[in-house]
């Protein structure tokens, strides 16, 4: 009877122990994504001429003030806060890129850089708190997480933001550059992100 006792509290002990182990093994195994900066990209495309021709750039740095980590890569990217310095826009041309930031961008209140939060549903939708010409409106997007893969789209429209001094500007500027066929000179208000992120794991 004794040693039935002891075999059953050696079983129980046993199995107690392995479950334990179980345990520590999963939460081992487990593993935390956060926002990676150097390993995000804003892209976008504006457009120009009646034939709504693509100009396509990025914004070559993204700063992001509360970077936290999560189990959950929607955890990770919910709530971020973010600035994107408009003088590290890139469109593979020089000269163009000066055009943007001084007469796009610095005919705007106070936009050294863009501001935002993101915001994501459950869904696969959600916004983006945009700060720019000292106006904060919410930016519609649709997104996919797929483990360290994350992508946004959205399409802006710079009249939410009352920046229509500011295409104005650029497109005196690049009057020439933006004449179609017909011989009209056209900057659209409309412009198309994509951002992209391949978070980091740890």
């Amino acid at each position: 009877m004794k040693f039935k006792i002891l075999s059953i509290i050696v079983f129980v002990l046993l199995i107690t122990q392995i479950t334990s182990c179980k345990k520590e093994v999963k939460k081992a195994d487990a593993i935390e994504y956060i926002i990676e900066p150097n390993t995000t990209t804003i892209n976008w495309t504006a457009y120009k001429t009646t034939d709504k021709v693509p100009v396509k750039g990025v914004f070559k740095t993204v700063n992001v003030a509360n970077k936290k980590s999560s189990t959950n890569p929607f955890e990770a990217i919910n709530g971020l806060e973010f600035s994107v310095p408009v003088n590290s826009i890139d469109t593979k041309n020089e000269a163009r890129d000066v055009k943007i930031v001084t007469n796009f961008f610095g005919s705007m209140k106070n936009t050294q850089a863009l501001l935002g939060r993101i915001n994501l549903g459950k869904d696969g939708k959600g916004n983006i708190d945009l700060t720019m010409n000292g106006i904060t409106t919410k930016l519609p997007i649709s997104y996919v997480i797929s483990g360290q893969l994350a992508e946004i789209n959205a399409t802006l429209n710079l009249d939410n933001w009352k920046a229509q001094l500011a295409i104005e500007a650029l497109n005196k500027v690049c009057k020439d550059l933006h004449k179609g066929k017909d011989g009209i000179s056209k900057t659209w208000s409309e412009v198309n992100i994509h951002i992209v992120s391949y978070l980091k794991v740890k």
